[in-house]
């Protein structure tokens, strides 16, 4: 038991030295979250203060408290704003831990009511309860192209239609459509090469901090993405996540234009080296796809991680 938590503390300590690092979870929360925040502004007329987020995957909380600063600051005597975050997770110690974390962050924003919902994952959202004229958000990161099989997506999707968000949030890997083995391995080969490449401009190969990411949460995210396996059954037509999104009932909304200047903020903010053009950090840049409505980060002008948003395709 002792060496299974030293074990966790040792993952979750180079996942939060990996995030500070590199901007690539930063790139995908900020972006996420001003897509949010214009949602609930979008709806405040009828959704009296309320918003209600369903993330798939919390993993440690990293992406809430800069949503919760936001929604606590927006908040006035005559404008009241309660948040309510469901979230899914892989065992009991991580959601307990992660709880305790973000309602311990939002005790210190006063202004915001924050509400907290831990389910562990094979629970249905059809369960979770949202209050009536709510701004409902789902998040989905990275998730999936975690599912291993055709009818847990048609599933997840299905149910997730069902509650009618008012946004759905894609945040995927760039080419990651599971597909047989050698396909997936070289995307993998692709995805992480630029990874490690990426770390050189942030620190040196010798850096104890680096060590502790390559081997507590780079080497063990490659190792669960290879045991993963590929999905059960092939679809047929070799879809992108974007084109299955629309096979299931939904249709893409345009980014939002602060996202876009947001992102490219982030990466000056966490640039090492001299600006080299609009919107670049050394290798890093951000850039729009899809007419708008997909925002991309790059590296050396392969393309990692990108944000898109969905809404139910009116009937």
């Amino acid at each position: 038991m002792d060496k299974v938590c030293a074990d966790q503390g040792q993952e979750f300590l180079a996942f939060m030295e990996f995030y500070r690092t590199l901007p690539l979870y930063q790139f995908t929360h900020f972006t996420a979250n001003q897509e949010i925040i214009e949602a609930f502004e979008e709806e405040e007329a009828i959704n009296k203060g309320h918003i209600h987020v369903v993330d798939f995957d919390v993993a440690y909380g990293f992406q809430w408290p800069s949503l919760i600063q936001s929604l606590s600051d927006m908040t006035t005597t005559s404008r009241t704003i309660s948040l309510t975050l469901t979230g899914y997770f892989r065992n009991e110690e991580e959601l307990m831990i992660t709880k305790d974390r973000l309602e311990s962050f939002a005790n210190g924003c006063p202004n915001l009511s924050f509400k907290f919902e831990g389910i562990l994952r094979g629970s249905s959202p059809i369960s979770i309860h949202v209050e009536a004229n709510s701004t409902l958000v789902v998040n989905f990161p990275f998730h999936l192209q975690t599912l291993r099989s055709l009818q847990e997506i048609k599933n997840t999707l299905a149910s997730v239609y069902s509650m009618n968000p008012s946004l759905v949030l894609l945040v995927e890997r760039e080419g990651n459509q599971r597909r047989s083995f050698l396909p997936k391995f070289m995307e993998l080969l692709y995805f992480y090469t630029a990874t490690f490449d990426s770390l050189n401009e942030f620190l040196p190969l010798e850096s104890i901090k680096r060590l502790n990411i390559e081997k507590n949460h780079l080497a063990k995210e490659i190792k669960l993405e290879i045991v993963q396996g590929h999905i059960e059954e092939t679809f047929e037509h070799e879809k992108s996540w974007k084109e299955t999104m629309k096979l299931f009932g939904f249709e893409g909304k345009k980014m939002s234009s602060r996202s876009l200047s947001q992102a490219k903020l982030l990466l000056k903010i966490k640039s090492p080296c001299k600006m080299i053009g609009d919107g670049a950090n050394c290798g890093f840049e951000v850039f729009e796809k899809d007419e708008g409505h997909e925002i991309a980060l790059t590296w050396r002008d392969r393309a990692l991680i990108s944000v898109s948003c969905w809404r139910c395709t009116p009937q």
